[in-house]
């Protein structure tokens, strides 16, 4: 078993909100939160709460097993 690090995390959760189409603020907007939290999701500063990780997965259509990097796509 190969070990999870944030970074790998950080590094998935950055394309996927990059990929999303919508801007940080739209982002922010959506989930109840600044716009600073999801720039500091993008540049690795910080990591959402399980809740908005939660809320951010179902907003950009994406499995939260694939940002945790348990599953390959």
């Amino acid at each position: 078993m190969e070990t999870i690090t944030t970074e790998q995390i950080h590094e998935k959760l950055a394309e996927c909100i990059r990929q999303s189409g919508m801007t940080q603020r739209e982002l922010a907007q959506k989930l109840n939160v600044t716009q600073q939290c999801i720039s500091a999701y993008v540049t690795g500063k910080k990591l959402p709460a399980l809740d908005t990780l939660a809320n951010l997965c179902a907003l950009l259509d994406v499995e939260a097993d694939y940002i945790l990097c348990l599953k390959k796509y």
